[in-house]
């Protein structure tokens, strides 16, 4: 009797975590994070192909308020809102910052200036009827672009989370709170054991690995190190190992891509141009510009790293070296976001996919059927 008692009873229990695992898997479908920018013409979007949309960008104010740059931002983000009759679940969040974007540093200064940017972030999403907010501080306690830094930007980070958190819950409304992430240095600035508890989840910038400021040409967005880079050079994978390495759930991992490719000139020819050193930096390109102009054309090659997961353009005549992302390195990412079990892609930004042949290699991969 004893022993069919405990049988029936793993089998109650087997049955209650086989219900468990299944409510958990559905609700832990991957993220599609899309960062849309400032102009963007609505009819470009597909809501049916995404999860959120990260409005870009808000700004903080000389009060340290969270507020609208412009009169302009109100209709477009009420015309995002419309996009909920097409995917009722799809979610709008008001990303705050950017790259040059002042004000974070003063804002997370004190517990004064804390409770203000936080009860002026919970206002502009009442009034703007939006599902959450995005900080995107590039970078705490580092002033490469030109912002207010301080050293106690590392610990103000997080007491800034947490207030958003707590002034969010006291709401009686769950707001989504996320920040965008980079990789290597970042984590010398802020306490990401820490501050991630506060969070819904993180957009991790694996991307602008290789610029301007970098000593080499590369995979500005490699999901792997290629066989010829350095040691220290930057990638997806080593990001994300970083990230796990501080103890973030990887369902609260976002992977980052990017819609848009970086040039060099003057490169050296060794390994058709991956990871020598370049003349000058040309500039970025978007991938729609890339692919009616570059790809394949006007003396470019595109060549496939099979090691990195990455594609790159090759020109010999005029010794330039591309890189970007495609729809094959975005299938890859999509795989190792299912194999690691990762919260999702996102994506800078939309605009740059005219096609949507980018978004739909996300979808697709990332197995999203609506």
């Amino acid at each position: 009797m004893r022993t069919k008692l405990l049988s029936q009873l793993v089998r109650v229990v087997t049955g209650l975590l086989a219900a468990v695992w299944s409510l958990s898997a559905s609700a832990g479908a991957p993220r599609i994070v899309a960062y849309v920018r400032d102009g963007t013409a609505v009819e470009q979007i597909h809501p049916d192909k995404l999860t959120h949309i990260n409005f870009a960008f808000a700004k903080i104010d000389a009060q340290g308020k969270v507020a609208l740059p412009h009169p302009g931002i109100a209709p477009q983000l009420a015309q995002l809102r419309g996009l909920k009759a097409r995917n009722p679940e799809l979610k709008i969040l008001l990303s705050v910052g950017g790259w040059t974007a002042d004000g974070f540093s003063d804002a997370a200064v004190s517990a004064e200036s804390r409770l203000e940017f936080a009860k002026s972030a919970l206002a502009l999403l009442r009034e703007q009827a939006l599902d959450g907010i995005d900080l995107d501080w590039e970078y705490p306690g580092q002033d490469a672009a030109g912002i207010k830094a301080r050293p106690e930007d590392r610990e103000n980070f997080t007491l800034l989370l947490k207030t958003l958190r707590e002034q969010f819950d006291a709401s009686g409304h769950h707001y989504l709170i996320t920040i965008a992430t980079a990789d290597h240095e970042y984590f010398d600035h802020t306490e990401m054991d820490k501050l991630h508890v506060y969070l819904d989840w993180i957009n991790v910038m694996t991307y602008d690995f290789f610029n301007s400021m970098t000593a080499t040409t590369g995979h500005h967005a490699g999901l792997y190190r290629s066989r010829y880079a350095a040691a220290t050079d930057r990638d997806g994978d080593a990001a994300v190992k970083q990230h796990l390495a501080a103890g973030i759930p990887a369902d609260k991992l976002v992977l980052g891509a990017a819609f848009y490719g970086r040039a060099f000139g003057g490169v050296n020819p060794l390994h058709d141009g991956l990871n020598q050193p370049f003349e000058k930096f040309v500039g970025a390109f978007s991938y729609a510009e890339l692919a009616q102009t570059r790809i394949d054309r006007d003396g470019f090659v595109r060549k496939w790293d099979a090691v990195a997961k990455a594609p790159f353009l090759w020109n010999a005549a005029t010794r330039t070296f591309i890189s970007y992302e495609d729809p094959q390195s975005l299938e890859a990412k999509a795989r190792y976001i299912r194999a690691h079990r990762l919260g999702g892609m996102m994506f800078w930004e939309l605009s740059q996919d005219r096609d949507g042949v980018l978004l739909d290699a996300i979808s697709k991969g990332l197995r999203v059927r609506r």
